[in-house]
């Protein structure tokens, strides 16, 4: 089928505390479509939706308006815990994505059976080891060799790592990266997000990255949409994309957040 779409969102409307002095709305109908293999970024200032969109479809908690449809499958009314075996999701804490008292292999078992039924055999095969063995060693980070150590040993970065490997390790419908280099140094988040190019080709993922930086979302993927009070603002792709400067970028923040640019140019840069 030429017209399948591996995400659909169809004017998603999200409001908090709806009916309270503290009513917020963000997410003003927001519609965006994504083909298989699409890597699309987003970027936008501070409450503009980019996260709040990720957890929209993630499930954390029910959208007011619209559907969300995942590889045909309307998604809209599951709980977070049915969509899991559909996504895998990256976040900006390194401490998020791993449980830290469990040994590195634990953590890949536990993402390997995700979506499956637990049963009380829960032991990790020989088999099992060497597969999560090659893995690890695509990260080029030297875990293979430390797999029953415990995660929480580990550094801001090999953890962010580890947590890419664990959310691809099922070849996801969609993958959500949540600003997942953000916490990190600038040459840990480089090599991030260079383990994430090669995963997402490799596997011909389909991936939304929510980003504060520009030149990584200029440079990653082949999409980038800019959000702004809870609505897709700009949406650029292919060749356009490709010759996408900073500048053009700052010129569109500056158009459309009026007054609030101060704030979030810095931000941003």
């Amino acid at each position: 089928m030429a017209d399948a779409r591996m995400l659909e969102l169809n004017n998603i409307k999200k409001t908090f505390n709806k009916g309270t002095i503290n009513e917020k709305p963000a997410l003003a109908g927001v519609t965006l479509k994504l083909d298989p293999g699409d890597f699309c970024t987003i970027i936008g200032g501070n409450g503009a939706g980019k996260s709040t969109t990720l957890n929209a479809i993630a499930g954390v908690w029910p959208v007011d308006e619209g559907s969300i449809i995942v590889d045909g499958q309307n998604i809209t009314g599951l709980p977070e815990y049915r969509r899991a075996e559909l996504l895998g999701r990256v976040f900006q804490d390194p401490m998020t994505g791993t449980a830290a008292t469990m040994q590195i292999e634990e953590n890949l078992a536990l993402a390997a059976r995700r979506g499956n039924r637990r049963g009380l055999g829960w032991g990790i095969t020989r088999e099992e080891r060497e597969i999560y063995r090659e893995q690890l060693k695509s990260l080029e980070l030297g875990l293979e060799d430390r797999m029953t150590q415990k995660v929480g040993l580990l550094s801001g970065g090999q953890r962010q790592a580890l947590t890419l490997l664990m959310a691809t390790l099922k070849k996801p419908k969609l993958l959500l990266l949540d600003e997942h280099t953000a916490a990190l140094d600038p040459k840990t988040a480089e090599k991030v997000l260079n383990l994430t190019n090669e995963i997402v080709a490799r596997d011909s993922l389909t991936a939304l990255m929510v980003t504060h930086n520009m030149n990584d979302a200029i440079r990653m993927g082949n999409r980038l949409i800019m959000m702004n009070e809870g609505k897709i603002i700009w949406d650029v792709s292919g060749e356009e994309k490709k010759h996408l400067q900073v500048s053009d970028l700052l010129d569109k923040f500056s158009e459309v957040s009026h007054g609030q640019f101060a704030n979030d140019r810095m931000m941003l840069t």
